[in-house]
């Protein structure tokens, strides 16, 4: 298996975790009124240990150069940017009552779509849009139906799970 299919699954396994978890500290806040702020708080703390803090020691001990083009820094200004707007995009769903499954879903069968169309009109394919692929446009239309189904037949939430170290009455 080639690494980076790792560092994929990494990545689908955070961020398949990220909605539940960001909900869950948004609703553990206690403040209706304010808890996703509080939450999204704490989620701009945890991206500033894990994004500035951790690749700076990777360059400090790779004694990399500290020269980057204004290009490369403004891309990566714009996709931090977009990146955190998203986030806060998460957040402001849950707080007009978005159900987690159903924001989760439309968010991660949605994204694909955008970053498709947006790849293509920045890098043209080969022979242009009219020699894509039927089965390529098929994938598009796929994740899209996947979102909306997931959406809309959601199970119901249950009840508060039981801690397994308590008993159930008798």
């Amino acid at each position: 298996m080639h690494t980076w299919i790792l560092f994929a699954l990494l990545t689908v396994a955070s961020w398949g975790i990220y909605g539940v978890l960001l909900h869950s500290g948004q609703m553990a806040m206690g403040d209706p009124q304010n808890g996703r702020y509080k939450a999204f708080f704490w989620v701009g703390i945890a991206y500033f240990l894990i994004a500035v803090l951790a690749p700076a020691g990777m360059l400090l001990a790779a004694k990399a150069s500290w020269s980057m083009p204004s290009k490369g820094v403004l891309l990566s200004l714009l996709a931090g940017v977009v990146g955190a707007v998203g986030a806060f995009g998460v957040l402001l769903a849950f707080g007009a009552k978005g159900n987690p499954a159903a924001v989760m879903s439309i968010i991660f069968a949605g994204a694909p779509v955008v970053n498709a169309f947006v790849a293509m009109s920045l890098h043209p394919p080969a022979g242009g849009w009219s020699s894509l692929d039927w089965r390529f446009l098929m994938g598009i239309a796929l994740a899209a139906c996947g979102g909306l189904l997931v959406s809309l037949y959601k199970p119901a939430p249950g009840g508060a799970p039981t801690p397994a170290n308590q008993t159930a009455p008798k």
